[in-house]
């Protein structure tokens, strides 16, 4: 059986939308808003895993990196 969870890091995408890649597993996707980017997530983890080992919980972790200059 799988993990109950996976965790995917996402980030804003220097061309504008979201990409998102999981931590532990060879999963990436992205789409060009936040919400697309949840569905292209569950769906990429569905294809991923069969589906009786698939992980119930997806958790996203938003990363934004901000410069601030002194």
């Amino acid at each position: 059986m799988a993990d109950p969870e996976i965790i995917f890091l996402v980030e804003s995408a220097v061309e504008g939308g979201f990409t998102a890649s999981a931590i532990g597993a060879s999963i990436f996707t992205q789409a060009e808003t936040f919400e697309a980017l949840k569905e292209a997530v569950r769906d990429a983890v569905l294809c991923h895993y069969d589906e009786s080992d698939a992980p119930r919980t997806i958790r996203l972790h938003y990363s934004k990196d901000t410069v601030v200059e002194v």
